[in-house]
């Protein structure tokens, strides 16, 4: 099982990366797809550090949180 919890670093990275590009845009669909994806990779670096005991990397993906959340409530807006 740790190996598999070592392994999201890998997707993470990824998603969060596609994410960036996405949020990018000026389509505001992508935007919200890029919100959504960074989400997913907030999930997955949250389980991956946990699994670490990185807390710093926690704390910060939970903050994270909060603010793709924010964006996805002013990308609605626009």
């Amino acid at each position: 099982m740790t190996e598999i919890i070592d392994f999201l670093q890998w997707p993470a990275m990824v998603v969060t990366l596609l994410a960036a590009w996405m949020i990018g845009s000026n389509h505001a669909r992508r935007r919200m797809l890029g919100f959504g994806l960074f989400l997913l990779s907030n999930v997955l670096w949250i389980a991956w550090g946990w699994n670490d005991e990185a807390y710093a990397l926690i704390g910060l993906q939970l903050g994270l949180i909060i603010m793709n959340v924010r964006g996805i409530l002013k990308n609605e807006d626009a």
